[in-house]
């Protein structure tokens, strides 16, 4: 009997697939969320079933499979997803009756964000934001996204997603499927709203060229946007605004969250429109603020 049948028959396995179908069914996960599950769990899989002949892992096992994961040397915060994937793993089958006890229970996570995450400054994001040639269609695109992301801090996965139907212009708000499918709302400021309604009226139409679809963003084909031409598009600009390192999609993510504490923003509205589960991953950014705050006091103080 081959190997892949007889572990495709085991509890582990058939646990691991009914998780995923539950994943995809009930919760409607997204697909990189399903296959960032399918991972961690085959990782678990080929870790313990040599050792199970199949079974469940228990606590003591699951504890010497995390100590593994620490001996391969990855980041706290990619060992905090394997971890989170495990208690959501265990805690569905503790729910189905597959197993009678949680052994992901006295587990701890890493400490996460041990490095800080990057953001742009305020000349910096002006001068991106700035970059795009507005006489073209694809320029007038561009200027809208950077500006719509500044002034949300939504996803890029969110952005190339959004329809025209998502934006309500007059009220200025946005409607937003982030991850699992669930739905939030962002208010958009002035400034932003008329980049996009420039963008709707001049830069949209001469890219459709008389076709026709749902989404907000296009590209020159009239399709959707993609993250690759979003991250082809976000490296040119980039280059005309003089900023070469550290430039990524997610950077606009980081650049609102800081700005917005800096400004005095309270974490619970940051965590709303950033759509976070969980308000422990918003406040890695009071750590942003706190690290500029210590850098002001020693370049200003005069016995810093």
């Amino acid at each position: 009997m081959a190997r892949n049948e007889k572990s495709a028959r085991s509890p582990i396995s058939n646990g691991i697939r009914d998780f995923l179908a539950f994943c995809r069914m009930e919760k409607g996960l997204s697909r990189n969320s399903l296959e960032a599950y399918a991972r961690d769990l085959e990782g678990l899989r080929s870790f313990a079933e040599p050792l199970t002949g199949g079974a469940i892992p228990n606590a003591e096992l699951l504890n010497k499979f995390v100590n593994h994961l620490y001996s391969k040397d990855l980041t706290s915060r990619s060992i905090a997803r394997h971890l989170s994937s495990l208690r959501s793993f265990f805690g569905f089958l503790v729910t189905e009756d597959k197993i009678q006890e949680d052994p992901t229970e006295h587990l701890s996570s890493p400490k996460q964000w041990t490095t800080i995450p990057k953001f742009l400054n305020r000349e910096q994001i002006e001068n991106l934001i700035a970059a795009p040639d507005t006489g073209k269609p694809s320029g007038l695109r561009d200027r809208a996204m950077l500006e719509l992301l500044y002034a949300t801090g939504i996803r890029v996965s969110e952005l190339i997603n959004l329809q025209i139907s998502s934006l309500d212009m007059g009220l200025g708000l946005l409607r937003v499927t982030g991850k699992g499918n669930k739905q939030r709302i962002v208010p958009v400021h002035a400034t932003a709203l008329a980049t996009i309604r420039r963008y709707f009226e001049d830069g949209r139409p001469a890219l459709l060229k008389g076709r026709q679809t749902a989404f907000l963003f296009i590209t020159a084909r009239g399709a959707g946007m993609t993250r690759q031409a979003f991250w082809a598009a976000i490296k040119t600009n980039g280059k005309r605004a003089g900023i070469f390192h550290h430039l990524s999609p997610h950077i606009l993510r980081h650049t609102f969250a800081t700005h917005l504490l800096e400004g005095g923003a309270d974490l619970r509205s940051l965590q709303e429109m950033l759509g976070h589960a969980d308000l422990s991953t918003t406040e890695i950014y009071t750590h942003v603020v706190r690290s500029r705050l210590r850098d002001t006091l020693d370049q200003h103080h005069p016995r810093a």
